[in-house]
């Protein structure tokens, strides 16, 4: 659940999973485990380990030792069980639309179903191989000059594919009332600049398994080996130039350093070779006269290579990016191909079900006509007026919080109070519905749904530039296993897919809902309006400076800490937390925990045990129980190298032990006291 546009600081999302669909009807079978009546999941847990010495293995330890990791995945958690879950339902649904009657012609109901149909005729997809993009391919092999080059560079990005840049809109961070265009970094095909420049082991044999994925991807296109093994190391010369301009996705949390809007002259002049004016034309938008050019460096580096690389070079880089980009949607050869790379990048040892990677694509195609049909079905009034309400009670924690800070002074909480009034709460889903008509979806073939798919959302979202914002926009469908706090819109979104076991359920107690729901989604989430980047925009959702000098600076020193403490975290292999670029979401997971405490103290029932099937264990117990178990999970070591280097999130395990370990509350809950790795000696304050 990563956005890679501006991801840290334009949408904070509360965990690193994907999108997933409805909660199941109460009379499906429990094969996943996730029901409970009471939210308890004691079989998750592992009583031999002491919660003084690893909180996260007694919680979910027992959980851990019964799940192993499947061979299609790479991480395996709670949350991708609830996505396996929705998926299913999801399947259903569009089976059953496929087999009955689906809609009259240009229905989405008949969309979605064709689109599913499309994606599983695996036979016909065989057969038609790569000949459905041969137009596209065509299109490259035509250029002639460096003019039509660039032509070319606005056609892939019409289509999704970044290269050798990412052309984009945005709120203009100091008028959140606009949209703006934004240009990007991209062009890179391994996950980012350090897979390029550093020179540890693992980044190395990543790098010579790239140049051999790239130099087969040509010879299956056609190539010759000894012209496909040329271009390949083409291609990696001019990522790897590319890569070296690039800005650290550290710097990236600073929204500040992302910022500089320019017209298109003053554009001109930092990138004489790069044709802005005839980018923005080729996207369909030649009326737009500015931009923000996020990273400049990067477009330094890309115009010296737009005169210093061969046009040919520059050609067979962008056959690569197209056919990497789509890959995932051709042939049987093509698609295993797609997938032996990413076993190198994420240890996954088995490609997934068809029908599994068919919805990925359809929910990034028809997600939110998708989430309609569940949320008629599978989200009911009752869920999401319970939802609101927990939502209501942890803000009212949050106020009240802000009104006592110490280090806050008076100037700042009354700002701070203000930006948490103007803070919008929307739980399940939004009020109002995308609509697709004007995308056409066929039964076929399939790669070409998912090109026009995708250059139908391209055009939507480019179409928003120099229009007022729409301010009840979700960015995530309602079906999401996830949520994220907007600071351009200042909106916390929460949506159905996640409000359901082992998150959340209306029957459960508070103590469970508060300690999951409660703490690592709602409160989390909250808590980015206020963390070291949310604290940078205003209730408008303006960048603004609205906090006292003294009183940033001590902020930045509790940040400092966390920052400090994450970077002490190693995972086995010694790879290393990087405690600067996961500060904002182990900041939050802290500021989350804290916030649902007290919202779960400030309720009239709240110095109650659990009731039934409580076993010996007290309400706070149980919410810290809770809270622990939502991050149940375990990861292949080459999918932590990957997440350690570019997710702003820290590992579940860290998430649950290093956020703990500053928490008073949940020392005395468990009668946890010095020494003990589940006490910080100098605890994090914040909150």
């Amino acid at each position: 659940m990563r956005y890679n546009l501006l991801r840290v600081v334009l949408a904070a999302a509360f965990a690193a999973g994907a999108a997933g669909a409805a909660a199941a009807a109460e009379s499906s079978p429990d094969a996943d485990g996730l029901a409970s009546p009471d939210g308890q999941y004691l079989d998750w847990m592992d009583r031999a380990v002491p919660p003084r010495l690893d909180f996260f293995r007694y919680a979910n330890g027992g959980w851990i030792k019964t799940h192993p990791m499947p061979p299609d995945r790479s991480y395996w958690g709670v949350d991708t069980l609830l996505e396996q879950k929705n998926q299913s339902l999801i399947r259903d649904l569009l089976e059953s639309l496929s087999k009955g009657d689906s809609g009259s012609k240009g229905s989405v109901q008949r969309k979605a179903a064709d689109f599913y149909e499309s994606g599983m005729d695996e036979n016909g997809i065989d057969a038609a191989g790569v000949a459905p993009l041969q137009p596209e391919f065509d299109r490259i092999t035509a250029i002639a000059d460096r003019d039509e080059l660039q032509g070319e560079f606005a056609r892939l990005q019409l289509i999704s594919v970044a290269a050798p840049l990412q052309l984009s809109q945005m709120q203009d961070f100091k008028d959140s009332s606009r949209v703006v265009a934004l240009a990007l970094q991209g062009g890179l095909g391994l996950p980012n600049r350090d897979y390029y420049l550093k020179d540890d082991a693992t980044f190395a044999a990543a790098r010579n398994e790239y140049v051999l994925h790239v130099a087969r991807m040509f010879v299956l296109l056609g190539d010759s080996p000894a012209a496909a093994e040329a271009q390949s190391k083409a291609v990696m010369a001019l990522e790897t130039q590319l890569a070296r301009g690039s800005m650290p996705d550290v710097e990236q949390r600073d929204p500040r350093a992302i910022y500089h809007p320019m017209t298109l002259d003053r554009a001109a002049a930092l990138t004489p070779h790069l044709n802005w004016r005839g980018l923005l034309q080729g996207i369909g938008h030649p009326e737009v006269d500015s931009l923000n050019v996020a990273m400049p460096e990067f477009f330094r580096t890309l115009d010296r290579e737009l005169s210093a690389t061969s046009l040919e070079s520059w050609k067979t880089y962008l056959r690569w990016q197209f056919i990497d980009a789509y890959a995932p949607y051709l042939s049987k050869a093509f698609v295993d191909e797609d997938f032996r790379m990413r076993t190198v990048l994420t240890g996954a040892q088995e490609l997934q079900a068809r029908w599994l990677r068919v919805l990925t694509a359809e929910d990034e195609a028809l997600g939110f006509a998708i989430g309609e049909m569940y949320v008629a079905r599978n989200f009911s009034p009752g869920a999401k007026r319970a939802a609101t309400l927990m939502v209501g009670r942890i803000r009212e924690a949050l106020r009240a919080d802000l009104q006592t800070l110490a280090w806050m002074s008076p100037a700042t909480r009354a700002a701070a109070v203000e930006k948490l009034g103007q803070m919008e709460l929307r739980i399940g889903y939004p009020d109002r519905w995308r609509d697709y008509s004007a995308l056409s979806i066929d039964r076929g073939p399939y790669v070409l749904n998912v090109l026009r798919a995708r250059e139908f959302e391209q055009r939507r979202q480019y179409d928003k530039i120099g229009k007022p914002v729409d301010r009840a926009e979700w960015s995530m469908t309602p079906q999401t296993v996830n949520a994220y706090y907007d600071p351009s819109m200042n909106s916390l979104n929460v949506p159905a897919g996640i409000l359901q076991p082992p998150y959340f359920d209306m029957s459960w107690p508070d103590a469970v809902n508060y300690g999951a729901t409660g703490a690592t989604i709602v409160g989390h989430e909250m808590t980015h309006g206020f963390d070291d980047q949310g604290a940078k925009f205003d209730g408008h959702g303006n960048l603004k400076n609205w906090w006292a000098r003294e009183d940033m600076r001590k902020f930045q020193a509790a940040t400092r800490c966390i920052a400090e403490q994450f970077s002490r975290y190693s995972l086995p292999g010694g790879l290393h937390v990087q405690g600067d670029l996961v500060t904002g979401e182990a900041a939050a997971d802290l500021g989350g925990l804290i916030l649902a405490w007290r919202a779960l103290h400030a309720l009239p029932a709240a110095g109650d045990t659990a009731g039934a099937g409580a076993e010996d264990f007290s309400t706070d117990q149980r919410f810290f129980i809770a809270f622990a178990h939502s991050w149940a999970g375990l990861m292949r070591p080459e999918q932590a190298q990957e997440l350690v280097t570019t997710d702003p999130h820290p590992p579940a395990e860290f998430r649950t032990n290093g956020t703990l370990a500053n928490d008073a509350e949940f020392h005395a809950a468990f009668g946890i006291t010095i020494p003990s790795p589940m006490v910080k000696r100098d605890r994090c304050v914040i909150w």
